[in-house]
């Protein structure tokens, strides 16, 4: 992607973050809708303080600005109630990130006004800034999609959600050597490096993502109440969490439906469902394969599977949820620390699990096949969901 496009990208990620951020009442803007995201105002004063560390205190030497904040948006600061006191009002921080960005943008459009520097070569800072900007939008947006979640109104679904069996429509991948991960470019992050040649067994897919519809089966098959299809983390989980996906609620007839960013809305059977934890991934690919056969033998994928399989194109909708994956999250053998702590992932070994792909609010930045997200396995705030391989298909020429 060319420096003058991701600009381009990364002033609308500016402006759109700033609509948002007025256009909420101000005291919303500082309460937490949900426990494991931070406030919206942190969120915002992140995105500044992101950019002003890399444009000022590395490139520049000049750490006048993020040394006086660092206390609060500094990569390793726990978001707790005592830093969220200490944010300053919405006028004040909106105008520090105004003043601050305009400057950012003036510069990364005009490189002789900052040092030379190996970050500035191929475009690699702004690259960096860019994708750390869209990870802080969809966590903003996040946050509003749980504001929402609390304001809900009555709503009547017109089209009701009917189950689907599971889709048996697979694909099949062969075995083989396969490289995964990320090529040495100015877009790659540490934890896609260094790129692995891994070899896999056959395996079939599925083609899309498991979707609203075959989720309800699961759902109406009792699949909440039956301890055989959970893990023994899973079954206590679900046993203090509501027995549907995070967004999901019903009307006074019984009808599912789900509540977005714009408000309740019907759900359409065939799309992906989201809303998901691990746990649920997990029960429902074990409620699958107890159907048997072709489904016989579902698992959720792992990370690598859904790399080659999009790699090849040999699958539908990879950028429309967050698909969870079965392995943990962990550095890639070879892996070496950056320099900079800002550039460093810090959740490895840290009890959380893999997500690949990419949803609708993603930006184009870190749509790649080797991007890789992750979380906790109990969290389903973000748009969530999953996709199961199975035994490779038996082929004509197996006995």
């Amino acid at each position: 992607m060319k420096a003058p496009e991701l600009l381009g990208q990364l002033s609308g990620l500016h402006q759109m973050m700033a609509h948002l951020f007025e256009s909420i009442p101000e005291e919303d803007c500082y309460r937490r809708f949900h426990p494991d995201l931070p406030p919206m105002a942190w969120l915002y004063g992140r995105s500044a303080y992101i950019e002003a560390y890399w444009l000022r205190e590395v490139l520049q030497q000049d750490d006048d600005i993020t040394a006086r904040v660092h206390h609060l948006f500094g990569g390793e600061v726990e978001v707790s109630d005592e830093v969220c006191a200490q944010l300053p009002n919405r006028d004040h921080l909106l105008n520090w990130a105004l003043e601050l960005q305009d400057d950012h943008l003036m510069k990364l459009a005009n490189p002789g006004m900052l040092p030379d520097h190996p970050l500035m070569e191929d475009g690699r800072l702004l690259s960096f800034v860019m994708q750390e900007q869209a990870r802080l939008y969809e966590l903003f947006l996040a946050q509003m999609s749980e504001r929402r979640l609390q304001m809900e109104a009555p709503y009547l679904v017109s089209a009701r959600l009917q189950a689907l069996p599971p889709s048996e429509d697979h694909v099949d991948l062969q075995q083989g050597h396969y490289r995964v991960g990320a090529k040495y470019l100015a877009s790659s992050r540490d934890n896609e490096l260094p790129p692995q040649v891994v070899e896999l067994h056959a395996f079939r897919m599925d083609k899309r993502p498991v979707s609203n519809g075959a989720y309800l089966g699961f759902i109406e098959a009792g699949g909440y109440e039956k301890p055989a299809f959970w893990s023994e983390a899973g079954w206590a989980w679900s046993r203090e969490h509501s027995h549907h996906p995070h967004h999901w609620r019903q009307d006074s007839t019984g009808a599912w439906y789900s509540i977005g960013l714009n408000g309740p809305c019907d759900l359409v059977a065939e799309e992906p469902v989201s809303g998901l934890s691990q746990y649920e991934a997990l029960a429902y690919a074990n409620w699958v394969a107890s159907l048997g056969g072709k489904l016989e033998g579902a698992v959720v994928q792992h990370e690598y599977q859904w790399e080659i399989a999009a790699r090849s194109g040999e699958i539908d909708r990879p950028g429309q949820v967050w698909e969870w994956c079965a392995n943990p999250f962990e550095a890639y053998t070879g892996y070496e620390t950056p320099d900079h702590l800002e550039a460093a992932t810090r959740d490895f070994e840290a009890g959380h699990f893999v997500l690949r792909g990419y949803c609708l609010h993603s930006q184009k930045i870190i749509q790649r096949p080797s991007y890789r997200n992750h979380a906790r396995p109990e969290q389903r705030f973000g748009m969530h969901g999953t996709r199961l391989v199975f035994p490779p298909s038996k082929m004509p020429w197996h006995k």
